[in-house]
Protein backbone atom coordinates (compact mmCIF):
# COMPACT_ATOMS: atom_id res chain seq x y z
CA UNK A 1 0.00 0.00 0.00
CA UNK A 2 2.89 2.36 0.73
CA UNK A 3 4.18 2.05 -2.86
CA UNK A 4 0.94 3.31 -4.44
CA UNK A 5 0.34 6.86 -5.57
CA UNK A 6 -2.64 8.87 -4.28
CA UNK A 7 -4.04 12.05 -5.82
CA UNK A 8 -3.71 15.01 -3.46
CA UNK A 9 -4.53 17.90 -5.82
CA UNK A 10 -5.91 18.73 -9.27
CA UNK A 11 -4.98 21.71 -11.41
CA UNK A 12 -6.62 23.01 -14.60
CA UNK A 13 -3.24 23.43 -16.34
CA UNK A 14 0.21 21.94 -15.86
CA UNK A 15 2.05 25.18 -15.07
CA UNK A 16 0.74 25.45 -11.51
CA UNK A 17 1.09 21.69 -11.05
CA UNK A 18 4.76 21.87 -12.08
CA UNK A 19 5.42 24.63 -9.53
CA UNK A 20 3.82 22.63 -6.71
CA UNK A 21 5.62 19.51 -7.90
CA UNK A 22 8.95 21.33 -7.62
CA UNK A 23 8.11 22.51 -4.11
CA UNK A 24 7.22 19.01 -2.95
CA UNK A 25 10.29 17.46 -4.58
CA UNK A 26 12.46 20.06 -2.83
CA UNK A 27 11.20 18.55 0.44
CA UNK A 28 12.10 15.04 -0.71
CA UNK A 29 8.61 13.90 -1.68
CA UNK A 30 8.34 11.80 -4.84
CA UNK A 31 5.68 13.33 -7.15
CA UNK A 32 3.94 12.04 -10.26
CA UNK A 33 1.79 14.19 -12.57
CA UNK A 34 -0.99 12.52 -14.55
CA UNK A 35 -2.68 13.90 -17.69
CA UNK A 36 -0.31 16.88 -17.89
CA UNK A 37 0.90 16.02 -21.40
CA UNK A 38 -2.66 15.52 -22.64
CA UNK A 39 -3.69 18.93 -21.29
CA UNK A 40 -0.53 20.60 -22.61
CA UNK A 41 -1.42 19.20 -26.04
CA UNK A 42 -5.07 20.28 -25.89
CA UNK A 43 -5.94 22.61 -22.96
CA UNK A 44 -9.66 22.54 -23.81
CA UNK A 45 -9.97 18.97 -22.50
CA UNK A 46 -8.82 19.92 -19.00
CA UNK A 47 -12.35 20.25 -17.63
CA UNK A 48 -13.48 17.04 -19.30
CA UNK A 49 -10.71 14.82 -17.90
CA UNK A 50 -10.49 16.42 -14.47
CA UNK A 51 -7.33 18.47 -14.90
CA UNK A 52 -3.74 17.59 -14.09
CA UNK A 53 -3.60 15.18 -11.15
CA UNK A 54 -0.76 15.63 -8.67
CA UNK A 55 0.03 12.28 -7.04
CA UNK A 56 2.38 11.34 -4.21
CA UNK A 57 3.25 8.06 -2.54
CA UNK A 58 0.70 7.02 0.07
CA UNK A 59 3.34 7.14 2.81
CA UNK A 60 4.03 10.84 2.02
CA UNK A 61 0.39 11.92 1.70
CA UNK A 62 0.04 13.65 5.09
CA UNK A 63 3.31 15.57 4.72
CA UNK A 64 2.46 16.60 1.15
CA UNK A 65 -1.02 17.80 2.13
CA UNK A 66 0.49 19.86 4.97
CA UNK A 67 2.89 21.51 2.52
CA UNK A 68 0.06 22.16 0.05
CA UNK A 69 -2.03 23.77 2.79
CA UNK A 70 0.87 25.99 3.82
CA UNK A 71 1.37 27.35 0.28
CA UNK A 72 -2.28 27.54 -0.78
CA UNK A 73 -3.23 31.01 -1.93
CA UNK A 74 -6.71 32.34 -2.04
CA UNK A 75 -8.45 34.87 -4.30
CA UNK A 76 -7.32 38.49 -4.29
CA UNK A 77 -9.18 41.62 -5.39
CA UNK A 78 -7.82 44.17 -7.89
CA UNK A 79 -5.80 45.90 -5.15
CA UNK A 80 -4.09 42.66 -4.04
CA UNK A 81 -6.12 42.26 -0.84
CA UNK A 82 -7.61 38.91 0.10
CA UNK A 83 -11.33 38.62 -0.62
CA UNK A 84 -13.25 38.17 2.63
CA UNK A 85 -16.36 36.02 3.02
CA UNK A 86 -19.30 38.19 4.16
CA UNK A 87 -20.79 35.26 6.09
CA UNK A 88 -17.87 33.95 8.19
CA UNK A 89 -15.30 36.76 7.63
CA UNK A 90 -12.57 34.28 6.62
CA UNK A 91 -10.19 34.86 3.71
CA UNK A 92 -10.41 31.31 2.36
CA UNK A 93 -12.27 32.31 -0.81
CA UNK A 94 -11.50 30.66 -4.17
CA UNK A 95 -12.71 31.11 -7.73
CA UNK A 96 -15.95 29.20 -8.21
CA UNK A 97 -16.70 27.42 -11.49
CA UNK A 98 -20.24 27.76 -12.78
CA UNK A 99 -19.72 24.78 -15.08
CA UNK A 100 -20.79 22.07 -12.66
CA UNK A 101 -22.29 19.28 -14.73
CA UNK A 102 -22.70 17.82 -18.18
CA UNK A 103 -25.68 20.07 -18.99
CA UNK A 104 -23.84 23.31 -18.19
CA UNK A 105 -20.67 22.07 -19.92
CA UNK A 106 -22.66 21.16 -23.04
CA UNK A 107 -24.37 24.59 -22.99
CA UNK A 108 -20.96 26.25 -22.70
CA UNK A 109 -19.62 24.31 -25.69
CA UNK A 110 -22.70 25.18 -27.80
CA UNK A 111 -22.35 28.86 -26.84
CA UNK A 112 -18.62 28.79 -27.62
CA UNK A 113 -19.07 27.16 -31.03
CA UNK A 114 -21.97 29.41 -32.08
CA UNK A 115 -20.39 32.58 -30.67
CA UNK A 116 -23.32 33.35 -28.38
CA UNK A 117 -21.40 33.45 -25.10
CA UNK A 118 -21.70 36.67 -23.14
CA UNK A 119 -18.96 39.18 -23.92
CA UNK A 120 -18.15 39.62 -20.23
CA UNK A 121 -18.86 37.39 -17.32
CA UNK A 122 -18.85 38.26 -13.63
CA UNK A 123 -16.38 36.46 -11.47
CA UNK A 124 -17.93 34.26 -8.82
CA UNK A 125 -16.12 33.09 -5.74
CA UNK A 126 -16.98 30.58 -3.02
CA UNK A 127 -15.79 30.38 0.57
CA UNK A 128 -14.00 27.10 1.33
CA UNK A 129 -15.13 27.20 4.97
CA UNK A 130 -18.87 27.90 4.76
CA UNK A 131 -19.63 27.44 1.01
CA UNK A 132 -21.07 30.96 0.72
CA UNK A 133 -20.98 32.36 -2.82
CA UNK A 134 -19.13 35.68 -2.66
CA UNK A 135 -19.77 38.36 -5.28
CA UNK A 136 -17.23 41.03 -6.17
CA UNK A 137 -17.78 44.40 -7.74
CA UNK A 138 -16.04 44.73 -11.12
Amino acid sequence: MQDTFVTIARFPYSTEAQIVKGRLEADGIEVFLRDNITIDTDPLVSQAIGGVKLKVLAKDEAQARAILQSIKTYALDDDGNAITCPNCNNNSVNLYSTITGFKSFFSFIIGFVTGTLPISARFQYKCDDCDTIVTTED
